[in-house]
């Protein structure tokens, strides 16, 4: 080109001449279609249109509730919170930047303040079976009062009960009773010492226990002095003796009888005294409950064991804890009548609960039973039990982490028994990894009744929709979040809104008009299509928070547009370190690309690589080299597995075009080889489909293609030019590097016509191709894309079934049947030398 060209438009067919064409077919046949000429600006981005939305600044808009551009979601939701059958639970399926939680969060409350308020749920000790407590159900908020009751009642006898024992009355019963007992030993010992007296014998009492010896002038007689009797009054005396300690025997024997009968008249003293307190104690704290069957049966249950038991108040505390039944060791002994309130609603709270586990372990999600360390040992009781999360939104709808539940050990298959079973069983996980070393309660399950809700990505459901079969059985609603919502002035005024809601929630300045018509043109290019908004509030989100800071920087309380476009530049630069490299290589010419001239079997395509958030496109240089052969195409790329099984399904789509245009008589003779040159990774996808068979055609025909033009796009075998991903991407990487090198007027881009709808460039790229300096092309077929990289007409086949004379398909058929000789040619000589 010469220097006086620069900057200006050529045309991409006048850039080299075009070799004489000869028509080939007869009159009044079609002619071919004209080259595509470049896109206009108004293509090449999509403005906002807010003039149906009347406002100055976001603070003029009303806030958006629920979730907009998700009808879908709204239904689902709608219809798995209503329905009560076993299964029907929710899973939230969606991209991470939709913020599928706290989305929701909103629309389940709404439906959770129309539900009544669940019931509390209290744990008490089973006196029948301590390691086995109970658990009871009252009405929402009558829990806390009935734990206020059982400790008012505890308190209360903790001081009746010590002044009534004290009392003269229970005194002067039980030395009544004392004494009566008492006396009755005494007399029978007393009966039994004087029939000894009258019989000359004594009843000694020694330390080693009662002994009887014979007495003589009311002295004990000495043993040397008892054998000097003479023989009969000794015989005699030995009767006396055997016979007092027979009877001396019998009436010791029955002196525990009287101590057991003095027990028993003292312990029914004191159940009678103690059943007086207790009764009008127990009734106080009864007559609040007596609606409650199961509350009251309880407290008929603590009000026969402190009857028993009426000791535990008597006595001071910290006594009698070695006495105290299994599991009622961790705390004081009146712990046992005590009430552990598990889940109340507080009285300010209306409907049903919604709760959020973050960490849905198995502990956090079903509860758990603590342990106290005494003496060495872990012992615990029915206060120690914690509630989980599932007993927290028992009567609502919990909305728990899919991946960080799927993460934490025996969590998913707990929460799958736990629906099976319809009650919540609290687990130790120590049990599953053989790790308990102490006895441990057995609380009674409580019924689950709650509306389970998961979120997660998509992948997550699908795998386990295909390797869990219950997945299905426990969760039948999916709520699938869109990504993106259709480019409608009803929706880019909602969009406006929902600016104005994050606006307002993360209390930064108010937007103007022009800035909310950046983020609408900012919320396309998300979507990566000018006709679709993008729903992934997280983005816009960020979008508002970084541009009220660079507003703030500039002094401004009002977000601007050039805000906006600050925001959006500063996030992308903190992240296209690995663009800046792979653009110096190329500018620097440690990679080979060429965006001027021309060159036979070399295209640039172009790629886009998705790094950590980042999207950025590169031209990379594709060429083939043929010559006569079995009719294969070699794939480098595959070859040497670098190449993925799209990327080599597009390739096998090449041989299937060539075949079908060129060989219709006999088989394809060629052997070509096809590389992505300098790529030193995988290769995946088919966009550069269309760019490897425009080298193929380029290299057989001996066609030069342009290299100031660069080509993606897919293509099938009748030729047709298929839509490909990440357009804006690759438009803007080539553009950085032909700007880099000086913008020529010629260099372009090549895009699948139905790629159009998703063009939205960067203003940069936008003002070159309006001032003539770079251009964008949109092809349906092969054909155009060939006639805008090579200035010649394709060539469509006349009634002789002949392509023109000079146009590009000639040139390839021409190469192909010379092929073709060539190689039946040296089949004859092998046949002669043979």
């Amino acid at each position: 080109m010469r220097p006086g060209q620069r900057g200006r438009r050529t045309p991409p067919q006048a850039a080299k001449p075009h070799l004489p064409v000869v028509a080939g077919r007869e009159d009044g046949a079609a002619p071919p279609a004209a080259p595509p000429g470049p896109l206009p600006p108004e293509r090449l981005y999509r403005p906002a249109d807010l003039s149906g939305l009347a406002f100055q600044t976001t603070a003029d808009l009303e806030p958006l509730a629920g979730l907009p551009g998700q009808a879908r979601v709204r239904d689902a939701i709608a219809m798995g919170t209503c329905i009560d059958a076993r299964g029907f639970n929710i899973f939230a399926i969606g991209p991470g930047g939709a913020r599928i939680g706290e989305s929701i969060r909103a629309l389940l409350a709404e439906t959770a303040s129309c539900r009544p308020a669940p019931p509390d749920w209290v744990y008490v000790n089973n006196f029948a079976a301590p390691h086995r407590p109970r658990a009871l159900s009252l009405p929402a908020g009558r829990g806390p009062a009935l734990q206020a009751a059982m400790a008012e009642m505890i308190e209360e006898l903790r001081a009746a009960l010590p002044a009534t024992f004290e009392g003269e009355d229970y005194q002067r019963r039980r030395s009544a009773i004392e004494s009566s007992l008492h006396g009755e030993a005494e007399k029978a010992f007393g009966a039994l010492a004087e029939k000894a007296t009258a019989e000359g014998v004594a009843i000694l009492r020694t330390p080693m226990g009662f002994g009887v010896a014979p007495v003589k002038d009311g002295k004990v007689v000495p043993p040397e002095e008892f054998s000097a009797w003479p023989e009969e009054q000794q015989k005699e005396i030995r009767e006396h003796i055997e016979r007092i300690e027979k009877e001396l025997e019998q009436t010791l024997r029955a002196i525990p009888r009287y101590e057991k009968q003095r027990r028993d008249a003292v312990r029914a003293l004191d159940r009678e005294t103690a059943k007086f307190v207790i009764d009008a104690a127990v009734e106080d704290a009864a007559a609040a409950f007596a609606d409650l069957p199961e509350v009251a049966a309880h407290i008929e249950a603590v009000r026969a064991d402190l009857v028993d038991n009426v000791q535990l108040i008597l006595e001071p505390q910290g006594q009698g804890a070695e006495g105290m039944p299994f599991g009622l060791r961790a705390g004081a002994p009146l712990d046992r009548y005590a009430v552990n309130v598990l889940v109340t609603r507080d009285g300010d709270t209306e409907g049903a609960p919604v709760v959020e586990e973050l960490h849905p372990t198995l502990s956090n999600l079903l509860g758990r039973i603590e342990h106290l360390p005494v003496q060495g040992a872990l012992v615990t009781n029915f206060r120690m039990i914690r509630p989980g999360s599932l007993h927290r939104a028992n009567g609502g709808t919990i909305v728990i982490d899919a991946r960080a539940l799927l993460t934490e050990p025996f969590s998913w298959e707990a929460l799958k028994r736990t629906l099976t079973r319809d009650r919540i069983t609290i687990e130790d996980i120590a049990r599953f990894v053989g790790l308990t070393s102490t006895v441990s309660l057995e609380p009674d399950p409580i019924p689950l009744d709650a509306k389970v809700v998961l979120v997660g990505e998509r992948f997550l459901y699908y795998l386990l929709a295909a390797y869990d079969p219950e997945l299905e059985r426990h969760f039948k609603v999916v709520a699938d979040f869109d990504d993106e919502a259709e480019r409608t002035p009803e929706n880019e005024a909602l969009l406006a809104r929902m600016v104005a809601t994050l606006a307002r929630q993360e209390k930064t300045g108010p937007l103007d008009r022009g800035a909310v018509a950046r983020m609408v043109e900012h919320a396309a290019r998300l979507a990566g299509d000018s006709e679709r908004l993008t729903l992934l509030v997280e983005h816009l989100r960020d979008l508002v928070i970084e541009a009220a800071h660079w507003a703030g920087a500039a002094g401004r309380a009002t977000i601007a547009r050039e805000d906006i476009d600050r925001a959006v530049k500063e996030q992308r630069r903190r992240l296209e370190r690995p663009q800046v490299l792979t653009r110096d290589a190329i500018l620097r010419g440690v990679a080979l690309i060429d965006t001027e001239g021309e060159r036979i079997g070399q295209v640039n395509g172009l790629s886009v690589y998705d790094l950590g958030g980042l999207a950025f496109g590169r031209p990379t240089r594709i060429t083939a080299r043929v010559r006569a052969g079995g009719g294969r195409i070699l794939d480098i790329e595959r070859e040497v597995e670098l190449g993925g099984p799209i990327h080599s399904k597009g390739v096998m789509i090449l041989s299937g075009f060539l075949a079908g245009r060129y060989a219709l008589d006999s088989a394809m003779s060629l052997q070509a080889s096809l590389v992505f040159e300098q790529s030193y990774g995988e290769v995946e996808g088919d966009s550069a489909s269309a760019a490897e068979l425009l080298t193929l055609l380029s290299a057989i025909g001996g066609l030069p293609l342009r290299q100031d033009l660069a080509i993606t796009g897919s293509v099938n075998q009748h030729g047709d030019i298929q839509p490909i991903g990440g357009v804006n991407e690759k438009i803007e990487g080539f553009f950085e590097i032909c700007a880099a090198r000086g913008l020529t007027g010629t260099q372009g881009v090549i895009i699948p016509e139905s790629n159009v709808q998703h063009v939205m460039l960067r203003a940069d790229v936008v003002q070159a191709c309006a001032e003539g300096r770079f251009a964008i092309y949109a092809v349906r077929t092969i054909d155009q894309a060939a006639e805008l990289l090579t200035g010649r007409e394709p060539g469509q086949r006349g009634v002789d079934g002949k392509f023109p004379y000079g146009s590009v398909n000639a040139r390839v058929e021409a190469s192909l049947a010379r092929f073709a000789a060539q190689r039946r040619e040296g089949a004859h000589h092998g046949e002669e030398e043979e």
